[in-house]
């Protein structure tokens, strides 16, 4: 789940308000804003878009992670995804060819997640699709 946003780190490209399937970020005052937490999926497509590397996701898809912005800093963690993933590499064929796989889901997933928001917010319950 995303959990910070490194404010001096960031350029304002809003790039990651834009490629987030679930529309949890809006753009802020220079930097984008985490709007809707419950909506994070944690699929890091936020993180890899960031060249800034000023986003950290954490890995629990369920429980927002308290961080400590230092310690994230100095755990080389900032880039990661994008850099093991081989983002910063758009010349070679492997690993982006298989986040490119990803679109029809992150789209089921993005549509599932805005069918129970528009429930929660009418005052319905969560439930399963």
């Amino acid at each position: 789940m995303i959990a910070h946003i490194f404010e001096d780190l960031c350029n304002g490209c809003h790039r990651c308000v834009a490629v987030c399937p679930t529309h949890v970020l809006d753009v802020g005052d220079g930097t984008p804003v985490i709007a809707r937490l419950d909506q994070c999926q944690t699929c890091y497509m936020c993180e890899l878009y960031c060249e800034a590397d000023a986003l950290y996701v954490g890995p629990d898809a369920h429980v927002a992670e308290s961080v400590d912005p230092q310690a994230i800093r100095a755990s080389g963690h900032l880039g990661r995804i994008r850099r093991d993933h081989g983002w910063d590499r758009p010349d070679e064929a492997g690993h982006l060819d298989r986040y490119l796989l990803l679109g029809p889901l992150l789209q089921e997933g993005g549509e599932t997640a805005a069918r129970r928001y528009r429930t929660l917010a009418a005052g319905g319950t969560d439930t399963a699709d």
